[in-house]
């Protein structure tokens, strides 16, 4: 990167910690991009003429004279139709061995698009995974979490997404990766031909961590250029948001801000809204809706990242072992979509929300049977049968690795309640009964 004759280029650092640099400067934005000793920096904070940087390497070895070189500019990222199928780091470079991306310079991390400019969000975003699409229906320009586990298959259930969704581009911003996460990413996606359509942004557990927070920005950029220019429908995965918290706190630590719960900084929910509400349905057709792992500390859904996240979006999607059927289910209890019945019986079969419905009646009434069980109380016939339907129903539609359509996750729901139950016991409406009970 040249230095220009305009840089303005300082050499008096004041005051330097494990993640900033110090330094007086007139003239400087927020989010500026400058170069510390070669590595390059943030703005992060401007009180009168001092100004505090975020070094994305860490400052170790920096001297106190280092070279300070503001850019003039925050992060940029080249956008086109060149993004398809590449890979870049936090900043925009590729990491595929490919070459440089030609296209137009865009500043990353603008506002989100004004609500008079927004459509409301009515199309239907089919996952292939039935515990989503039969009762969590997404929608375009929704923004929706997963909840997991640390150790549950979150990224493979994630990448299981990006190859059924039925989206123009799929854009991943990968935060804190497993070497071994990015070779998976990248292996899937080359042999099941689809890289055309996608655009990923990854940052490894060997990239430093305060890099990952330019990911969300340059993955929304791209999204934004899809959507709003191409008129595409574009889906934006985010894996993992609790490692981009943690590098915001490191950040916020380090500049000696007082944190907030969780050790967590006080403006946590601003800079997760922030990315979140980039989720749009635009009136010509375009969209983004965004997916976003985070991940929990043992189920704890009561920590900041998780508690402010779920103000901010519409509804979670909230993974566990089903120790039943020893798989990955999508919970019904537990997950929840706000805006599915704009789409449901309206885009997907008539009888969507009555099957749906039904089969959660039952799940709950086998819940029960099993609390009755394990407090050792007799079962009745009707236990049994709920225990078995609720059985079959977690292995057939829940699981994270059942891949079909959403008609024939209905037939299957529809089999299921025919075998294990008499009509009255399922309770739908008579029309439906009368078309599909077989």
């Amino acid at each position: 990167m040249e230095t220009q004759a305009f840089q303005k280029v300082y050499t008096k650092i004041t005051n330097l910690t494990k993640a900033t640099v110090t330094i007086k400067a007139s003239d400087v934005g927020y989010d500026e991009m400058a170069l510390v000793d070669g590595r390059m920096a943030q703005v992060v904070k401007i009180m009168r003429d001092e100004i505090v940087l975020q070094v994305f390497g860490g400052t170790e070895g920096i001297p106190t004279n280092a070279e300070v070189v503001f850019l003039g500019r925050p992060p940029q990222l080249k956008v086109g139709d060149q993004l398809a199928g590449r890979f870049f780091n936090a900043f925009g470079e590729p990491i595929d061995g490919g070459p440089e991306v030609e296209g137009r310079v865009v500043e990353t991390g603008g506002p989100s698009v004004n609500p008079v400019r927004r459509k409301q969000p009515s199309q239907l975003i089919a996952t292939g995974i039935a515990g989503i699409d039969l009762n969590n229906t997404l929608v375009t320009g929704q923004k929706i979490p997963f909840f997991a586990d640390p150790d549950q298959p979150y990224n493979q259930v994630m990448a299981n997404v990006a190859l059924r969704a039925e989206a123009d581009k799929i854009i991943l911003g990968g935060m804190g990766l497993s070497n071994d996460d990015y070779l998976y990413f990248k292996n899937v996606f080359d042999n099941a031909g689809a890289l055309d359509r996608i655009v990923s942004f990854v940052n490894t557990t060997e990239d430093p961590p305060v890099e990952r927070l330019l990911i969300p920005d340059m993955a929304l950029t791209a999204a934004e250029y899809f959507a709003a220019e191409k008129q595409q429908k574009v889906l934006v995965l985010l894996t993992d948001m609790t490692l981009y918290a943690d590098a915001l706190s490191i950040v916020s630590n380090r500049m000696d801000q007082i944190p907030s719960k969780d050790s967590m900084p006080g403006s946590l929910y601003s800079d997760l809204a922030k990315i979140y509400e980039k989720a749009v349905q635009f009136p010509h057709g375009g969209s983004i809706t965004i997916i976003a792992v985070t991940t929990l500390n043992s189920g704890d859904i009561t920590h900041a990242i998780p508690d402010n996240t779920g103000y901010i979006t519409e509804g979670q999607l909230f993974l566990r072992m089903d120790s039943d059927i020893g798989k990955v289910i999508v919970d019904p209890f537990r997950s929840l979509s706000r805006l599915k019945q704009l789409v449901i019986g309206k885009q997907t079969r008539e009888d969507h929300p009555q099957v749906m419905n039904a089969a959660i009646r039952l799940y709950a009434d086998a819940a029960n049977a099993k609390t009755k069980q394990e407090n050792g109380f007799d079962l009745t016939d009707y236990d049994v049968r709920t225990l078995q339907f609720a059985k079959e129903y977690s292995n057939e539609i829940l699981a994270v690795d059942i891949n079909i359509g959403t008609e024939k996750m209905l037939d299957i729901t529809w089999g299921l309640f025919h075998k294990n139950f008499s009509r009255e016991e399922v309770a739908v409406r008579q029309e439906f009964m009368d078309k599909y009970w077989k």
